[in-house]
């Protein structure tokens, strides 16, 4: 058993090393990529046989901060006084662009600039991994390592298809593409489908670059909301009581809102705000530091988490915003009703 174990795991370790053009799945890739799309074969080989497994990939899909950090420690890393003042700095620099796109989109500038701070810290950190060293790592050899469902490999997969096809699509160098070790690009961190579905040329200049132009970011960012059904004007989220013990199964389920305020006031959840009764919300707890924090998600929160499925990313996002804006207005003396 020893001896069969120690040659399964030499012969995963030659192919997560060895040319990915050559590993036991690219050749249905390839297939796919030349029947469906007509890609010259001698390009998709090419490009694959370029490709490097990175097992720090590997490792950090394996330890996400969302999982192992309780929400008072998460929070931090995304939230401090660095972030918020150059959270400002960017909305006065960009100022113009942002108005523009909350006429375009309808979507709150402050929640554009948030995802910015918290995906790249207003472009500074982009990501220095090669995407399609990223994609092939994670698409053939990651749930190998990890034993994950299916699903992953499909999504990853599928992820690399698109990055073959916006290169084509944008006149852009497949293997010369840089982001997260997720595959995420630029400043807003959109992955190939994303960009392909959501990325926009909003300075008119031929290219939709999330890569290097802050203007085309904000409104790929703004895009992406829209799309999603980003509700202007409306509440986010807002603080709760509770005078009774919510079922765990009831909390931080992610999921487009369902309950009404009114239906969660029968469950003991009540809050300040002066809010219509109809409104729907998703209850959640988070973990500060001296205890718990009760929260009820609006619509608009449930989009944040369209970006990244968890409720501790959206609420950081939310948050951020928020204090971004309140440091803006106390700076500037411009506040407005939001």
């Amino acid at each position: 058993m020893k001896k069969y174990l120690a040659t399964a795991l030499f012969t995963l370790a030659g192919f997560c090393n060895a040319d990915y053009s050559s590993h036991p799945e690219a050749a249905e890739f390839i297939d796919n990529m030349v029947e469906k799309h007509a890609f010259a074969r001698e390009d998709i080989v090419s490009w694959l046989s370029v490709a490097k497994h990175q097992e720090s990939i590997v490792k950090a899909m394996s330890r996400p901060a969302e999982k192992v950090k309780p929400w008072y420690e998460y929070r931090k890393h995304f939230i401090s006084d660095r972030r918020i003042s150059g959270g400002v700095a960017f909305w006065q620099q960009h100022r113009e662009t942002l108005e523009q796109a909350e006429r375009d989109f309808g979507v709150d500038p402050a929640i554009i600039v948030s995802i910015i701070g918290v995906e790249t810290n207003y472009g500074s950190n982009t990501g220095s991994y090669k995407v399609v060293d990223a994609l092939t790592t994670l698409a053939f050899d990651y749930y190998t390592y990890t034993d994950k469902r299916e699903s992953r490999k499909r999504f990853f997969t599928a992820e690399l298809e698109n990055l073959f096809l916006l290169s084509r699509e944008q006149d852009q160098n497949p293997i010369e593409l840089k982001g997260s070790y997720a595959g995420a690009m630029g400043w807003g961190q959109f992955m190939p489908s994303s960009y392909r579905a959501y990325a926009v040329d909003y300075d008119d200049d031929q290219f939709a670059d999330i890569w290097n132009n802050p203007t085309d970011a904000i409104g790929s960012v703004a895009n992406y909301f829209s799309e999603h059904g980003w509700r202007q004007g409306e509440t986010v989220a807002v603080r709760a009581n509770i005078n009774s013990d919510p079922a765990e199964d009831s909390l931080n389920n992610l999921h487009r809102p369902k309950l009404s305020l009114e239906e969660l006031g029968t469950q003991g959840y009540s809050i300040i705000e002066q809010l219509p009764a109809e409104t729907k919300a998703l209850p959640m707890r988070f973990s500060a530091k001296y205890g718990n924090e009760y929260w009820l998600g609006m619509h608009n929160f449930y989009v944040i988490s369209r970006y990244n499925p968890r409720t501790k990313y959206a609420m950081a996002v939310y948050q951020l915003s928020e204090l971004i804006r309140q440091q803006k207005c106390a700076e500037t003396d411009a506040c407005s009703a939001q």
